[in-house]
């Protein structure tokens, strides 16, 4: 009986986004962490036991994994290799400098400004350094700047600096294993030969109502999101790098697409989005108000420094080059897992987790919100 009360509770919370997104003309996305954060905070007033509503409960956390997971891979599809073709430079310094800048910059502001310690301070500097693909897909989804040129390159940038991001973490926090190979190797192999027998496929055995494409897909995005957590690693990464190499045999599938899109907006990220907004911890922030500002300003200001003039040196106009740097300021997914990871292994403490994650998400709702309302190109 209580997973239906939850499940209730959780989907009316994502009717109430819904609507807001509809009355404030805000994306979903925003509207979700929104809602997410102040039906924490009321309920933490009334009923403090049950001030995330269930955001820790097994089947929650596998709904909010799936809508992060298949989300990303949505996000992936958009990027075939013909739509790129002169863009993947661009992306890839772009994206670098996306991550680098704000690392070393929010390491430093930890350490120096901060006084946490070395590790607490590395730790620092990734989460704040990721750009949310996950955000910045579903926002411009709605816009429909998923299909122009420069909506692709944005995207594109924000998975560098995301895996990027997560190589860094590895590397600094988490032993290279014979698991790690072997993910490696599977990965590789699976994404070599999935193209083609997902065309064969499709061709033979798809088109039905059963929907065989969709538990297709399903099996090897969660397949692989398996060998990613066996081996230590996130199971974003595949799934985003697996959207990219099935895009050419999907751009031939529209109305499957739709399909997908209605499973994992309408279900999945509903839980992934307003679950996010749930870990943020209102009093903290209001207990350390200049911590708080002091690492989302550091993360705004080293985006600004190392997106804004990557972007106008490969010919993107004023307009272009503030609104590429304010969607890549985002931060999400990777942030969380980033801090989730240093809480359960005790690299930061509860509170510095609830001012890195505060910061983070509000990095997802504030530069967006900014950029489409003032900096949006009209060209899009």
């Amino acid at each position: 009986m209580e997973v239906w009360l939850v499940s209730t509770f959780w989907f009316f919370l994502a009717l109430l986004a819904d609507f807001l997104s509809i009355r404030l003309k805000i994306a979903i996305a925003i509207t979700e962490i929104l809602v997410g954060v102040f039906t924490a905070y009321l309920i933490s007033l009334w009923v403090p036991q049950y001030a995330t509503f269930g955001s820790n409960l097994p089947w929650i956390q596998f709904l909010a994994q799936a809508g992060a997971v298949t989300l990303i891979f949505l996000a992936g599809t958009e990027l075939d290799s013909e739509s790129m073709k002169g863009k993947i430079v661009t992306s890839i310094i772009i994206g670098l400098a996306s991550l680098l800048i704000p690392f070393l910059g929010c390491t430093a502001v930890a350490y120096y400004l901060l006084k946490w310690n070395l590790m607490a301070s590395w730790l620092t500097g990734i989460a704040l350094a990721t750009s949310s693909v996950s955000v910045v897909y579903a926002i411009m989804l709605e816009l429909g700047t998923t299909k122009t040129h420069f909506g692709k390159v944005i995207l594109a940038s924000c998975f560098v600096t995301d895996l990027s991001t997560v190589l860094a973490l590895s590397f600094i926090f988490s032993p290279f294993t014979w698991k790690s190979v072997i993910f490696i190797l599977t990965s590789a192999i699976t994404f070599i030969i999935l193209p083609k027998i997902t065309k064969t496929t499709f061709k033979r055995w798809g088109h039905r109502s059963t929907q065989q494409e969709i538990k297709y897909l399903f099996f090897f995005l969660f397949g692989l999101g398996f060998l990613a957590f066996w081996s230590g690693s996130e199971p974003i990464l595949p799934s985003y790098i697996m959207g990219v190499v099935v895009a050419r045999v999907l751009k031939k599938e529209d109305f499957l697409v739709q399909k997908l899109r209605g499973i994992i907006f309408g279900v999945l990220t509903p839980f992934y989005f307003i679950r996010a907004g749930a870990y943020v911890s209102i009093p903290v922030v209001i207990a350390s108000p200049m911590i708080f500002l002091v690492l989302f300003a550091a993360k705004i200001a080293g985006k600004a420094i190392g997106v804004y003039p990557s972007a106008r040196l490969y010919k993107y106009d004023d307009k272009q080059a503030i609104y590429m740097t304010l969607l890549m300021s985002t931060g999400l997914a990777f942030g969380t897992i980033a801090s989730l990871y240093a809480l359960s292994h005790r690299i930061i403490d509860d509170q510095q987790y609830s001012l890195i994650v505060a910061a983070v998400v509000t990095s997802a709702v504030i530069p967006t919100m900014i950029a489409n309302t003032f900096f949006l190109p009209k060209r899009l």
